[in-house]
């Protein structure tokens, strides 16, 4: 029997995209789903594939799950900008991935491959790369989602310090096919439905799912213990990001840059029942935390996922047209 590989957040973008290229490659690979989840993202594989029900946030129901694994991918987690998940941020990135470390270390897990941001690595600004030694400086702007994400590396550092062998690989920006509940590819949907009337004046780092898949499958049989890795591709503008968008999906709208200043005030107006009817128009990406991240700079270098894992780069327009195309096909932009 081949080995029992684990993929935790199986139901995930990332995590439903690993499981099947493992099912795809004839792994014996284990879902970690919970009894709530939707299964739609592995339904190409379901017959290929072992669904184990826990939830990293209950420790107790990862015991039996992990039992006889040699390889864990921990893609659990929850993103979201805001500060009204404070306590769930918690108990899922940082108190799920103790969960996830201690029941390894009870199964005698030979690796486990930790999925992290590029918020746990920081804001570059709009002149330099960040890579994997720079220092964290993500405390300047108040985001949960940053914070935990950067406790959960330093819980996956403590491990390895104790002898535990884990990669950390650090996906940027991710767009792909399979984005059904619209991550990164929620700006695809609202510069089509033209409700980008302006864009932010930052930066993002791009990469599509599927190399953020093939680094997480080769980080697990080649990265080096205890490393980290920054998987990246093009750093663009959110001028050039929506621009290209407009492009790919041939919906052209007037865009125009907004500085902070500008969305407070836009932000002010919304609230009030006269200018509240104006919300629909209006990205649901669209709220001061989001804007305020939006407004900087996360620029990085990829160069050792590159050296070490064999990165592939591919211009990101290709990752967006192959994701208005997979939300096109099934009439996801209604």
């Amino acid at each position: 029997m081949t080995k029992k590989i684990v993929v935790t957040g199986g139901t995930g973008f990332i995590g439903s995209r690993l499981v099947n290229r493992l099912a795809a490659n004839g792994e014996n690979v284990h879902a970690l789903v919970r009894a709530s989840s939707d299964l739609a993202p592995l339904q190409e594989c379901l017959d290929r594939i072992t669904l184990v029900y826990g939830d990293v946030t209950d420790l107790s129901s990862l015991f039996s799950a992990f039992e006889g694994a040699e390889e864990v991918y921990h893609c659990a987690g929850i993103t979201y900008m805001g500060d009204r998940k404070n306590p769930l941020l918690q108990r899922i990135n940082v108190d799920g991935t103790s969960h996830v470390l201690e029941a390894c270390r009870k199964a005698g897990v030979r690796r486990v491959v930790h999925v992290s941001s590029i918020t746990a690595v920081g804001i570059s600004g709009p002149n330099r790369k960040f890579d994997e030694e720079s220092p964290w400086n993500f405390d300047m702007i108040d985001l949960e989602y940053a914070r935990t994400k950067h406790a959960a590396e330093k819980l996956v550092a403590a491990e390895v310090r104790k002898g535990m062998d884990c990669v950390i690989v650090v996906p940027a920006f991710v767009f792909g096919a399979g984005d059904i509940n619209f991550n990164a590819g929620r700006i695809i949907k609202d510069v089509y439905k033209r409700k980008m009337p302006f864009y932010p004046m930052g930066g993002i780092c791009v990469v599509d799912v599927e190399i953020v898949v093939d680094c997480l499958v080769t980080a697990m049989k080649k990265g080096r213990k205890g490393e980290r890795y920054i998987v990246g591709g093009d750093n663009v503008s959110y001028r050039d990001l929506t621009q290209t968008i407009m492009q790919v999906t041939g919906v052209h709208q007037r865009a125009l840059p907004m500085p902070m200043w500008g969305a407070h005030v836009i932000s002010f107006f919304l609230k009030f029942s006269t200018f509240s009817k104006e919300r629909h128009k209006i990205s649901k990406l669209f709220n001061m935390t989001m804007f305020n991240v939006a407004s900087r700079f996360l620029y990085f270098d990829s160069s050792k996922a590159q050296r070490e894992l064999g990165m592939r780069y591919e211009p990101f327009e290709e990752s967006i047209r192959r994701t208005f195309e997979f939300y096109r096909e099934r009439r996801m932009l209604t």
